[in-house]
């Protein structure tokens, strides 16, 4: 329950942050990214872990109920747009508008290559634990995420900006974006051990199937 909270709230903090655009300099490239990247890698880190844990069937149902979250989210966005602001409002409908009714486009995007990158990730991760007969932990983890999310990167980035931006600067923002994810990807590494860890010693799951094997 807890990982599935975490999943949604991170997930529906992408959408509601999306529409700012950010540099982040990491010393040897300066990215330009939208906001929402940020918590995204989050969400593939938990999926990696239920999938680990729990197996593809119950992470597929997490990932579908997080995408049922973020509709409902939209919906009472869509309400709060409905009903005109007072006059004193810190909020006015201009600002509420501006931030939340006109990033449809952006926000459809973003769960469009949600629901499929997901999904992916689900597969491969599985399909590289099969492959690797359950041992190097991090192959299915980073190799599992590295393809879902350049899945997700070129979805939503083409989505957005295709007829809005030239070719040139909608492959750099793909290139930042996947690159990025890629490096927070392979910096969660040791918080993916040390959570899998944890649960099995937790639960005492037992799996011979499973073992950990660096």
């Amino acid at each position: 329950m807890l990982l599935s909270a975490l999943f949604i709230s991170a997930l529906i903090t992408c959408n509601l942050i999306a529409n700012k655009f950010i540099t982040i300099d990491l010393g040897f490239k300066q990215f330009v990214i939208s906001a929402g990247v940020l918590p995204y890698p989050i969400t593939f880190l938990i999926t990696d872990i239920l999938s680990e844990i729990y197996g593809k069937k119950k992470t597929q149902e997490v990932v579908v109920v997080g995408f049922a979250a973020a509709i409902f989210t939209l919906l009472i966005l869509a309400l709060g747009a409905w009903f005109d602001a007072i006059p004193n409002s810190v909020v006015s409908d201009e600002v509420y508008n501006q931030v939340f009714k006109n990033s449809w486009r952006l926000i459809g995007a973003s769960m469009a290559a949600y629901i499929v990158a997901q999904l992916v990730d689900v597969k491969l991760f599985h399909f590289w634990k099969r492959l690797t007969q359950g041992r190097m932990l991090w192959v299915r983890n980073n190799f599992s995420t590295i393809f879902s999310q350049l899945v997700d990167t070129i979805m939503v980035v083409s989505i957005i900006f295709i007829g809005r931006e030239d070719f040139s600067t909608i492959t750099q923002y793909i290139i930042d974006g996947w690159l990025f994810k890629v490096i927070i990807a392979a910096l969660d590494t040791p918080f993916f051990y040390a959570a899998v860890f944890w649960y099995r010693n937790k639960y005492a799951i037992s799996d011979s199937n499973q073992e950990v094997d660096f």
